[in-house]
């Protein structure tokens, strides 16, 4: 029997030279968010004592994007076994090690583990018939090239044998067709994982300590080891650009399915692109092609035509956006709101009823209630060296290719002329147009057609 205390430790110390990029491998986002953040999300998700994750040398970067959770630098890489040794100096500390608690290993590139298949392994692992090490495993359609779990005729864990053993011994080919493979996640009683680490040797091809070892170790030594089996793409890791993308369609499947069971409609889902933190009300509509960055909330009954981009913004209830807008960082669209087809929007409000619907640019703005603001309208809030704010009031009707020369107001009920370029404030119910007086010259046109056939 196990106690209720429980340390988590998560190996991030790979180089990931596969992914052919300087970042670390572990901080690759998946809709939007590291790898090592879903894994971190899962853990917390047990609510452990205590959480190490052991990192490189040089890895600083992840050791932040872990923080508050303790890190440790595994200063040679030498194999998962070592890698877990390395997190004992900030275990020591905690009572786990020795025999008042479990020690569960997770991997940084192994994003999708779920809560729920952690807890079940954690029943599993403190049933009184439960064992003292737990392994991962799962049963992929095709087992060729992952680790087998080895099973006696009792259920206990045996061993792992590794594909390249089964090829280069024939005697192991019987393993090879054994279609319950290793999905690396451990869970083990911290006293004994720990014990079975310091025997575990390197005599192998690459001379490294693998953690898979203690398995074999744990069943000579007379320790129960059981195995859960998890969905295949729980267990799915992430070593090159090509995985990154398979996770992605993953993580976005998972996402849709997730929106339309909470009451949206996506139509045309698999060309939606969502981010993890996307919250999408109930009876939104969103069209084909549309994508959204970070940080959107989208309240109940809106509507997202096609090709749209948002990232950082607010709608309320029954907002419209789309086609073609985009919403950047700081966009509150207000309760029955348009935005329309080439509208940009950034760190501007519109009010309830406020409406952009074509061929603007709203940035740095405030726009009333019922609002209208005419095609081809922007607000210049740059002046080359900071930027200024434009307030249009409630009511107010801005005529098409408008230039709002911020910081400017335009007062509620106002009307601004089509084509004026207003760089002082207008007070409420005044008509303001600000152009060049027109010019015409009877005759003129002919004149001119005239003038150029005869240079012809």
């Amino acid at each position: 029997m196990s106690s209720e205390r429980l340390a988590v430790v998560v190996l991030a110390a790979g180089l990931g030279t596969r992914m052919k990029s300087e970042r670390p491998k572990v901080l690759h986002a998946i809709a939007g968010k590291p790898m090592l953040r879903w894994v971190l999300d899962a853990a917390e998700a047990l609510t452990p004592e205590k959480i190490v994750i052991v990192v490189g040398p040089g890895q600083e970067a992840v050791a932040a994007a872990a923080a508050p959770h303790a890190s440790v630098v595994q200063q040679e890489r030498l194999g998962t076994a070592n890698a877990v040794e390395a997190a004992r100096t900030e275990l020591e500390g905690w009572h786990g090690i020795q025999g008042r608690g479990d020690v569960l290993v997770l991997y940084g590139d192994v994003p999708f583990v779920s809560p729920e298949t952690l807890r079940a392994m954690l029943a599993l692992r403190r049933h009184p018939d439960g064992g003292e090490m737990i392994a991962l495993g799962f049963e992929p359609a095709d087992p060729h090239g992952y680790g087998r779990l080895i099973l006696d005729g009792h259920g206990n864990v045996i061993g792992i044998c590794e594909q390249s053993e089964i090829d280069a011994d024939p005697q192991k080919s019987a393993h090879g067709a054994i279609g319950l493979c290793n999905g690396g996640t451990l869970l083990a009683d911290g006293e004994v994982l720990f014990a079975m680490l310091e025997r575990v040797g390197n005599d192998n091809a690459k001379g490294e300590y693998y953690l898979t070892d203690v398995f074999e170790l744990a069943n000579h030594n007379a320790r129960r080891t059981q195995v859960y089996v998890a969905p295949e793409e729980e267990v799915m890791g992430i070593n090159d650009r090509a995985d990154l993308a398979a996770a992605e369609r993953v993580a976005q499947e998972r996402l849709r399915r997730k929106a339309m069971l909470e009451g949206a409609t996506l139509i045309g889902a698999e060309t939606v692109f969502l981010r993890e933190d996307t919250v999408l009300g109930p009876d939104t509509v969103v069209h084909p092609h549309v994508v959204f960055g970070p940080g959107v909330t989208v309240a109940r009954g809106c509507e997202i035509k096609s090709f749209s981009h948002l990232e950082g913004c607010t709608l309320a209830e029954g907002a419209v956006v789309g086609p073609y807008a985009r919403l950047r960082p700081g966009a509150e669209i207000g309760v029955g709101a348009k935005v329309g087809n080439f509208v940009e929007v950034k760190n501007a409000r519109l009010e309830p009823g406020a409406k952009a619907n074509h061929l603007s640019y709203l940035g740095d703005a405030e726009v009333g209630a019922e609002a209208n603001i005419g095609a081809g309208t922007i607000t210049c809030n740059y002046d080359g060296f900071a930027k200024h704010r434009t307030q249009i009031g409630a009511g107010a009707f801005v005529g098409s290719n408008s230039a709002l020369v911020a910081p400017v107001r335009i007062g509620a009920g106002a009307i601004v002329g089509a084509g004026s370029t207003i760089t002082e404030d207008v007070a409420d119910d005044a008509l303001a147009v600000a152009r060049g007086a027109q010019t015409q010259v009877e005759g003129g046109a002919r004149r001119f057609r005239q003038s150029r056939s005869s240079e012809e």
